[in-house]
């Protein structure tokens, strides 16, 4: 650990030095599909695709936020409705710091002491010449019921967020809850299946119960190394890389983990990603030191045209495990290296390490459609493909899907169909230490591998403040036989294959899982909601059915989705 901590920090510590002169910048805004929903949705409405967002690459720049808010207005006026209007100055109200204040109004009706609630969307607000300032609650209590379950489902989060930005030069951002929950049969199943609550890391489950005690930790700094160009981010977060619903790439599934992320945008059509990550390899059950291991990714987003995007990625996890001592090592100095090709690398070092490439696209087109997708590829052998013959060493998952807003030309009805497939063995390695993982946990799609899955998605804004929305998700996967590895589980060692060739996807015991999930949320103030959810779950191999409904309030704070 010494070692990789002494040449992580080298590195952010030389970036410092090539900087002669910081700028003004801007924190991020939370990963939140709702949010991004919104975007999206109005990205696609204008025809174009918005230069500074590329919105595969997520989260999103508060700035850039508001910047194509203003454009939307400009552009849009005539078209928007009075739900439209109030979404928009939703996105604003978030932001306002990044607004202009003498066209636009972020001032609360009433304030508590006249310093309280100052702001619609915040609790507490300062801000002078040289410092900016947010501080923000964090509520969700929410209880509910599970059929042939007689525990009563719940979770209380109780929390604090506060962002800002130092001097113009320093943004900041820190996130804190403390966690009680019970959750749904089938989640308090993966528990125990792979030692690990999804999303979060270190939790704490007493001895034969089912609830769960944790703590959620976020935090970063956020600096522009040259103004509008380059921005460096440094910290404990998340990211997500894609326009789907799912991710092939990389997704918000996994716990937290320390990562150093460079954005660079070039001529206002280029934007080059590089994260530089951290990660946790295993969960041992005694005390002690959990085994890193880290990955490199670098991803060139081009907007081809004005509604044409596509990117290209590559990635490699690993890690320089001594088999004498068992120990980690550190960081491999050669990965940093941020416009390398990272197989070339690999070969160098002895093949030792888990290379990915791919590609992801978006196209918007008639205003109403947005057609995107993802090809990742872990490993291949063209003539074993052309032949056709199930060769396991070819691992590779796709994804397309759709966007269509105003369905029929009904205003705020909104529909998304995406369908993703991944081969057998696919995101697995011969060790923990290069599968595609983050604390026992996929850092792609929750199912891991060997599925194909279609998902639809309804949302439909009746009111300015309520919205609906409707989500089915159907999945043929294979599970495995006792003692036999068919390739849907990433944590096995995919040197136990089953067979060499005839290898498909759904080998195994073939199982059908529906999903099926409605949500009404209500926005009583700004991030204040009350969510009524449904949920309907079924797979082909079990003898029961989860119906789960629930209520629940939540203050500054995403809600809570595992649809797996």
């Amino acid at each position: 650990m010494k070692k990789f901590t002494r040449q992580f920090f080298t590195f952010l510590f030389l970036h410092f030095l090539l900087i002669s002169n910081l700028f003004s910048q801007s924190v991020y805004a939370p990963l939140n599909k709702d949010y991004e929903h919104l975007i999206d949705r109005y990205e696609i409405k204008s025809g174009k695709i918005y230069q500074n967002i590329h919105t595969q690459l997520k989260p999103f720049q508060r700035k850039d936020i508001v910047n194509l808010v203003d454009t939307l207005e400009k552009n849009l006026n005539e078209s928007l409705t009075n739900i439209d209007k109030f979404n928009l100055n939703f996105l604003k109200q978030d932001s306002f710091e990044w607004t202009d204040s003498s066209t636009f109004n972020s001032n609360s009706d009433k304030s508590l002491y006249k310093k309280i609630y100052q702001k619609k969307s915040d609790f507490y607000h300062y801000q002078d010449s040289t410092f900016d300032f947010h501080i923000n609650p964090i509520l969700f209590l929410g209880g509910g019921i599970e059929q042939n379950n007689n525990d009563k489902l719940y979770i209380n989060s109780r929390g604090i967020e506060m962002r800002g930005i130092i001097g113009k030069k320093i943004g900041f951002y820190s996130y804190f809850t403390d966690n009680q929950a019970l959750f749904p049969t089938y989640v308090t199943n993966f528990m125990t299946n792979f030692n690990a609550l999804p999303n979060e890391g270190y939790y704490k489950r007493p001895i034969g119960k089912n609830n769960v005690d944790f703590l959620t930790a976020r935090g970063y700094f956020t600096f522009d190394a040259i103004k509008n160009v380059m921005n460096i981010q440094f910290g404990y977060d998340k990211n997500f890389i894609g326009n789907g619903y799912r991710s092939l790439i990389l997704s918000d599934f996994s716990s937290n983990y320390l990562f150093l992320k460079v954005n660079t945008k070039v001529a206002k059509r280029l934007h080059y990603q590089n994260i530089f990550a951290q990660m946790t390899a295993d969960v041992l059950n005694a005390d002690g030191r959990y085994p890193q291991k880290f990955m490199a990714m670098h991803h060139l987003s081009w907007n081809v045209t004005k509604n044409f995007n596509i990117g290209f990625f590559e990635n490699i996890i690993f890690n320089r495990y001594d088999t004498l001592t068992k120990q980690s090592g550190g960081y491999d100095l050669r990965y940093l290296n941020p416009i390398i090709f990272y197989r070339s690398i690999e070969q160098q070092a002895g093949s030792p390490d888990n290379a990915n490439l791919g590609i992801d696209w978006k196209w918007n087109f008639a205003k109403r459609f947005s057609w995107y997708g993802q090809i990742f590829i872990d490993e291949f052998v063209i003539a074993q493909i052309r032949n056709r013959t199930g060769w396991r060493g070819n691992k590779q998952g796709f994804q397309t899907g759709i966007k269509y807003i105003d369905v029929l030309g009904i205003r705020n009805l909104d529909l998304q169909a995406e369908f993703n497939y991944v081969r057998p063995y696919m995101y697995s390695h011969n060790n923990l230490y290069n599968e595609y993982s983050n604390y026992r946990q996929p850092l792609a799609h929750p199912l891991g591998a060997n599925f194909q899955e279609f998902i639809g998605i309804l949302r439909y804004q009746p009111f300015k403040k309520l919205q609906l929305t409707g989500k089915a998700f159907y999945v043929n996967y294979g599970a495995d036989e006792v003692g036999k590895n068919y390739g849907g589980n990433i944590f096995l060692n995919n040197s136990t294959f089953v067979q060499e060739y005839n290898n498909k996807v759904g080998q195994g015991i073939s199982t059908n899982l529906l999903l099926v999930d409605f949500t009404a949320s209500y926005q009583f103030k700004h991030n204040l909601f009350l969510d009524f959810k449904q949920v309907f779950r079924k797979v082909s191999t079990e003898n029961r059915e989860s119906i789960i409904t629930s209520l629940a309030i939540r203050l500054n704070i995403v809600g809570r989705n595992y649809d797996f």
